[in-house]
């Protein structure tokens, strides 16, 4: 059986057994990439397409110009890709063609503008363990990103990294993957590929070694991380795998960065998806306050502020620094509106750079770096007329490249075609041997009319024509009624059914004059092409640190723009505990559609005695929104951005927490009483007096009783714990939780003012001192369109509830019923008391 296997088919099998199983792989056989055996069953019905068979071999087949859209499909499927592409030409090989694979595609490494998102980055991590300390890298392939964060003593912190970063696919050593606790978060919080790396590659000297060799450099001293085993291990080993696993090019990761979680305020994933800072998977953005606040212009800036929001800052410092960006430029709106008219000019500059440097840059992605750097002049001169200490370092890092960008003017067209190896990509003029080759072909083709005019003259044959094929070249076809006029000296060379083909000596000799001119300009443009792209590769560094500036600036102007059109002001930042908002706003909830008039409300938070606010008062009145918009208040004051309120003093905060709602986790057989009292515990283990604590309804999971107890201790520790005690928002239905305030001088009492007439309610949505005493749930009901049946019964039992629950035979009071004469003096009673 082996003795009837092709040549090209044991090619096949040669570079499949080198690849892991479940990477498929795409073959390529002239025109189409073909796909055989398991690979095929499994990318069938994923790209849609048939499924045939060959010799008893499954196969399928796509084209190879169209490989971007398939490989979209398989990648969004989860799957792994590896492209094996022809090394020569067949017509000049000897034998088979020699093949190779020239990468391997995963979903973290895409760098296809058509799969990526555009405003956010897409990760691939690396993780390693190294004794009591987490260590995650991240690199984003697609724009040369490439950073990492160490975590010692809590692996929490390294869930809720995850978790945060959300990378499409991880590296670990498969020593760690038998780690219990680490296998735990990764099946709990992330939910992509992961892939069993070598454990050497992730061992600090062999990982120091791969990434001193890569950056160049004697140590990592420059990078803030030599001696850190964790996430220099973490680095190495993906740095490894993209390199020598997955053979990709990685010329334009040019550094590393090491991020102290401690310069930033900490938010976990519960935080994030309860105050909907980030759109979610099937979420509208517009929902969410990325939604609200990018207005960007660039892509660099739509990630840029996406990283700022899901990081916000806790360096009063650098948060400064970014508030009197964001005034110098509402103060100056004519240059604002100047910088945002050029960013509107200026593309992905990251992404292009990536695919140029890597070598998988046509002429497109040339041409849309020179636009893009083409704008740079006028944004360093207008960001140069302000003042902000921010702006004046973003304009110094933005380099304008002028003879770049002239050299890149003068020689690539101005629409190039998608391949750079058929020609049309130089201009005219640029280089003057391609003009000479490009004249000789030019003159070749009116050659051939005048021929084919000249022929039919001498031959009397007026339906002759002059043809070319890749098979015989160029030819003369003559159809089958005129072959009795065909001259002696043409020679036969293919008989149609209703034509047939001829050549000359004379047609033979100047094709070859013709091709020859027309492969070496094609060969000549190819060159010079390479040749400023070597020119690029160059200015590498100082493109990506210009992308990384316009990535900055687009973010602030974007923040400055929400400034201005939604009535936001800077806060006033301080290194103490108080949170003090006056006319504070939802930034999301005013934004919406067809809402109603948004009701500002004030906050008065510290850490003595307005520590703690006990919110009380009906469903849908507004507690929810109240206490999520001043989490969102102080998150947007330290990520840089003016807020929506009349006035805002923010005290630095180290941590924001949330406890909001509740589901049911059935993938981990969690409830949602589970839920809620692991995210409770969560968040009085790790809180400390430079935190926010947003509570909404803890308790309610369970019995009523059981819930009171439980949320009462809740707030006694947050009160009572110096370790703890945290500035506290804590919205209930537990009106006995007001009893609090009795006993404990950091509680006080709110309640969400509602207007009551005939049984029927109305919320004021304004939070006022006091509790409440009255949950309206039946009214809430009523609203809510419940059965008029059922709002009367619901009526009966809550009076029979609030009489004692038995009656004087032992029988529960709730399911006794009044009777119509009850009702009726009850209604008489009611229409002549006092307060009719």
């Amino acid at each position: 059986m082996a003795d009837q296997i092709t040549p090209m088919m044991k090619q096949y099998r040669h570079i499949k057994t080198g690849l892991a199983q479940d990477v498929i792989l795409f073959f390529r056989l002239g025109d189409f990439y073909e796909m055989f055996f398991d690979d095929a069953k499994v990318a069938a019905p994923i790209l849609d397409i048939a499924l045939t068979k060959r010799n008893n071999v499954p196969m399928c087949g796509i084209p190879f110009h169209s490989v971007d859209a398939y490989l979209a499909k398989l990648i969004k499927a989860g799957k792994k890709v590896a492209i094996c592409e022809q090394m020569e030409d067949a017509s000049e090989s000897k034998g088979i063609v020699r093949r190779e694979i020239t990468r391997i595609v995963t979903p973290g490494t895409v760098t296809e503008d058509n799969i990526l998102e555009s405003s956010r980055h897409n990760f691939l991590a690396g993780i390693c363990r190294s004794e009591n300390s987490v260590g995650l890298a991240l690199l984003d392939l697609s724009t040369g990103l490439f950073m990492g964060e160490e975590e010692k003593g809590s692996i929490q912190l390294f869930r809720d990294l995850l978790r945060r970063f959300s990378p499409a696919e991880c590296v670990i050593a498969s020593e760690d993957m038998n780690d219990p606790e680490l296998r735990e978060i990764l099946t709990d919080a992330f939910s992509g590929i992961i892939n069993i790396g070598e454990d050497w590659t992730f061992e600090y000297e062999a990982a120091r070694d791969n990434m001193v060799r890569h950056f160049g450099v004697h140590s990592l001293e420059g990078f803030g991380c030599e001696g850190r085993k964790a996430v220099v291990g973490a680095a190495g080993g993906v740095l490894y795998y993209v390199k020598e696993e997955l053979r990709r090019q990685v010329g334009h990761i040019r550094s590393f960065s090491l991020r102290n979680s401690a310069e930033f305020l900490m938010l976990d994933e519960a935080t994030c998806a309860n105050l909907d800072l980030l759109p979610s998977r099937g979420q509208n953005t517009a929902m969410t306050l990325q939604g609200t606040l990018d207005v960007t212009k660039t892509a660099m800036g739509a990630r840029m502020l996406r990283d700022w929001l899901a990081r916000p800052l806790a360096d009063l410092n650098k948060i400064t620094e970014r508030h009197d960006a964001v005034a110098a430029l509402c103060e100056n709106r004519s240059v604002m509106a100047g910088i945002r008219e050029t960013l509107g000019r200026v593309r992905d500059l990251e992404r292009l750079i990536m695919r140029i440097v890597s070598g998988s840059g046509n002429a497109r992605d040339v041409r849309g770096a020179c636009e893009s750097l083409r704008n740079v002049p006028a944004l360093k001169d207008l960001v140069g007329k302000l003042s902000s200490k921010l702006l004046v370092e973003i304009g110094l890092n933005m380099a304008d490249l002028p003879e770049l960008v002239d050299l890149i003017d003068r020689s690539i067209a101005d629409e190039p075609p998608i391949t750079i190896k058929d020609g049309g990509i130089i201009k005219q003029g640029y280089h003057s041997r391609l003009d000479d080759l490009r004249a000789a072909a030019s003159h070749g083709r009116k050659w051939l009319a005048e021929y084919q005019a000249s022929e039919q003259e001498k031959t009397g044959i007026k339906t002759l024509k002059v043809r070319h094929n890749r098979v015989f070249g160029y030819y003369i076809e003559i159809s089958k009624g005129q072959l009795g006029n065909v001259p002696d000296h043409y020679n036969r060379k293919q008989t149609l059914v209703n034509a047939e083909r001829f050549i000359t000596p004379e047609l033979k000799e100047y094709e070859t004059k013709i091709l020859d001119a027309q492969e070496r300009a094609v060969a000549l443009e190819y060159d010079l092409f390479m040749e400023v792209r070597e020119a690029i590769v160059k200015e590498t560094a100082r493109i990506q640190e210009t992308a990384g500036a316009i990535g900055r600036l687009d973010a602030l102007t974007s923040l400055a723009d929400r400034a201005l059109a939604l009535r936001y002001v800077r806060p006033v930042m301080t290194d103490g505990c108080a949170v003090r908002i006056t006319g504070g706003r939802h930034p999301v909830v005013e934004q919406m559609p067809e809402a109603e008039r948004f009701v500002p409300n004030d906050t008065e938070l510290d850490c003595d005695g307005n520590q703690l606010i006990i919110i009380t008062g009906p469903n849908m009145a507004g507690k929810s929104t109240y206490i999520r918009q001043v989490a969102l208040i102080v998150i947007m004051a330290q990520m840089g951005s003016f807020v929506p309120a009349d006035k805002a003093e923010i005290g630095l905060t180290d941590r924001v927490f949330t406890r909001v709602g509740a589901s049911d986790d059935l993938a981990r057989g969690r409830s949602t009483f589970m839920v809620e009292m692991q995210e409770t515990a969560n968040i009085l283990n790790n809180a400390t007096r430079k935190s926010l604590i947003v509570l909404d309804e803890i308790g309610r999971g369970t019995s009523t009783f059981d819930g009171i107890s439980i949320a009462w201790a809740v707030a006694e520790y947050l009160h009572n714990h110096n370790e703890v005690k945290a500035k506290t928002l804590f919205a209930t239905h537990y009106h006995e939780l007001t009893d609090l305030a009795l006993t404990m001088s950091g509680v006080k009492n709110y309640n969400v003012l509602v207007r009551e007439k005939d049984d029927r309610i109305a919320f004021l949505r304004k939070i006022v001192p006091g509790g409440s005493d009255k949950s309206y749930g039946i009214q809430v009901a009523r609203l809510a369109g419940m059965p008029h049946e059922v709002i009367e019964r619901a009526k009966e039992i809550l009076a029979n509830l609030e009489e004692g629950e038995l009656g004087e035979s032992g029988q529960p009071k709730i399911a006794k019923h009044r009777s119509r004469r009850s009702k009726i003096d009850l209604a008489q009673m009611n229409l002549f008391s006092e307060k009719n």
